[in-house]
């Protein structure tokens, strides 16, 4: 359950994301209407209403490659001159 939970959230985040980035946008373009509702001695009955349309515009992402020239630094490691005077003296 709190897998379930963990995932749901993550997915709301995301969403938020989304469309805080301006990656998705989202636009009402049919507003909705309730249904008439009557009650008779036979029950409830719902006639009419709508629900809501949206339209979804996602951005895009491309992938691909190309040649580029990177220029790399060199690493040189030196030893401190006692350091290299004290393997000196070891060695004898």
């Amino acid at each position: 359950m709190r897998a379930l939970l963990l995932i749901l959230i993550l997915i709301v985040l995301a969403l938020i994301a989304a469309v805080a980035t301006g990656f998705v946008d989202i636009s009402q373009i049919r507003g909705a209407k309730a249904p008439q509702i009557s009650a008779t001695h036979n029950g409830v009955q719902a006639k009419g209403g709508q629900t809501p349309a949206f339209d979804v515009q996602t951005g895009s992402v491309e992938i691909g490659t190309k040649n580029a020239t990177v220029t790399v630094p060199a690493l040189e490691v030196k030893r401190p001159a006692n350091q290299v005077q004290a393997n000196i003296t070891n060695a004898q």
